[in-house]
């Protein structure tokens, strides 16, 4: 996990182990005490302890009696519900935001995915993830609809992608960042019928490629 920069540790702090936890390398079975990780980032145990219980106050950890915390294990039925629940969900909000971007959104979304891509050819995949999660949530946001993009945001929090290494180290994980640009240029032109299917099949790649399973599965 990456060192912590800025002055609200805990806000940090939750971001770096909540990336973890959905990059897949903090896995579920195993304990993880608050002092070992607040080693591992270089700061107190304060605010790392206060992150782990907001995770746990999401359903997304468990306290382990005086030894830590355990990521709550996903099956796959309930990932399909997550993957479910989001083309529900994020692709009308999808449309309906691209409804009202303007090209000051389009250009400062442009520079979010200039970033998704340089993460993805270095292999830094807690960037990565921070960029696209950023990419979406503020795409989402130009919907007008904070509730369905908090929704948005709890239910990537608890998907687990497991295959983002693999495909890292496989060279392929440019070709997933290059999908963003797919995004822009689709509500560029007004496309929504090509918008649609940019989303669903991005979504189809966070529940099968990223998450390292089979997507006919």
């Amino acid at each position: 996990m990456a060192g912590l920069q800025y002055t609200n540790l805990r806000d940090q702090a939750l971001e770096v182990i909540r990336q973890a936890l959905v990059s897949g390398e903090i896995r579920p079975g195993d304990i993880y005490s608050a002092a070992a990780l607040a080693n591992q980032l270089g700061v107190s145990s304060s605010p790392v302890r206060e992150a782990m219980l907001t995770l746990v106050n999401q359903g997304l950890m468990e306290p382990v009696r005086n030894r830590g915390y355990r990521v709550v294990a996903m099956s796959e039925h309930d990932l399909d519900e997550v993957y479910e629940m989001r083309l529900l969900v994020e692709v009308p909000g999808t449309l309906r935001a691209a409804e009202n971007a303007t090209q000051e959104d389009l250009s400062r979304l442009a520079a979010v995915a200039a970033e998704i891509e340089e993460a993805a050819k270095e292999g830094d995949i807690v960037r990565f993830l921070d960029a696209d999660r950023r990419f979406h949530l503020d795409l989402l946001a130009l919907c007008g609809n904070q509730r369905l993009v908090n929704t948005v945001a709890a239910l990537r929090d608890q998907t687990r992608l497991y295959g983002l290494e693999s495909l890292a180290d496989a060279g392929r994980l440019v070709d997933s960042a290059g999908e963003h640009r797919d995004f822009l240029a689709a509500i560029a032109e007004r496309d929504t019928r090509r918008l649609e299917t940019i989303v669903q099949r991005h979504l189809r790649h966070v529940r099968a490629d990223w998450a390292g399973v089979d997507a006919d599965n």
